[in-house]
């Protein structure tokens, strides 16, 4: 008996120190390539406003990995800090950014699995603080994919400080589902805000509505059709990001972008090169909306 203990015991510790390694690996950040200025691109405006990349449920350095060494491959953009964030709010970092042209700041939670994206709030609301006092970045652009955005909107919403020492320029939500609550049959109508069951969502159009925002933003909402014809990228339907527009609808100042990419899956909306090409448009294409 007392031999077949240990033999459990040796195999459950293989496969600890196998999961902790895992985790490791997949939080070690993406390298980053500083951009040459003699290969600048003619069709690309480089810029001293930093983009924030945001990971959802479950996210880490593979989701924007794809996307960043596009970028830097293509001489397009420069990852030059990352920051980790634990559930208890410690922060540590790795790069450092300076004013950089195009520079990338890649987020990572060490822990992002829980039931609700609410921990995640709390710890991005302490990152996007770090990266003001720190850092002194005073305007910013955003990319996140799935609840990554949700816990932006909730982070920057729920915080007069980041509203008054941020702020926003672009921001590109991949799949962001704003309102949890309406089907993936329903289409969108604005007078859906009546139906919605989401406190979340309830108490985020409340703080839109007090929201004194005195400055343009542009907001690029992209999301995929798992197939043609679905109302759905297969893990958030489109309703639910698109009563995105039902909360800025307030604000003229705000420029709202929309466009489905058909046969994408949720995962493929920060995969695809089509899709990466597009952000990179968005964020640095010199004289272009979309």
């Amino acid at each position: 008996m007392k031999k077949s203990l240990k033999i459990v015991g040796i195999s459950l510790g293989s496969l600890i120190l196998l999961a902790f390694g895992i985790q490791g690996f997949l939080l070690q950040g993406t390298p980053g390539q500083r951009l040459s200025p003699r290969n600048y691109q003619s069709k690309i405006e480089y810029s001293s406003i930093p983009t924030i990349l945001i990971p959802g449920w479950g996210g880490n350095t593979t989701t924007y990995n794809k996307m960043i060494k596009y970028y830097q491959q293509k001489n397009i953009a420069q990852k030059v800090l990352t920051i980790w964030v634990a559930p208890n709010g410690q922060i540590w970092t790795e790069g450092n950014f300076n004013g950089q042209k195009n520079a990338l700041i890649q987020v990572l939670f060490t822990w992002n699995y829980n039931v609700t994206y609410h921990p995640q709030v709390k710890q991005l609301t302490l990152v996007l603080k770090y990266l003001q006092q720190h850092y002194h970045i005073q305007k910013m652009n955003v990319v996140a994919h799935s609840y990554g955005g949700t816990e932006f909107i909730h982070a920057y919403m729920g915080s007069k400080y980041l509203q008054h020492h941020i702020r926003l320029n672009k921001l590109v939500f991949l799949g962001v589902p704003v309102e949890e609550s309406l089907n993936d049959q329903l289409r969108y109508r604005y007078h859906l805000i009546s139906k919605s069951t989401d406190k979340n969502f309830q108490e985020l159009f409340l703080q839109m509505k007090k929201w004194q925002l005195n400055y343009p933003i542009k907001i690029y909402n992209l999301m995929g059709s798992e197939e043609e014809d679905k109302k759905t990228d297969g893990s958030v339907p489109h309703i639910q990001s698109e009563m995105l527009k039902s909360l800025i609808k307030t604000h003229s100042s705000i420029e709202y972008h929309q466009k489905i990419y058909p046969k994408t899956t949720h995962f493929q909306l920060h995969h695809r090169t089509v899709i990466i090409k597009q952000i990179a448009n968005i964020l640095w294409g010199k004289g272009s909306n979309e």
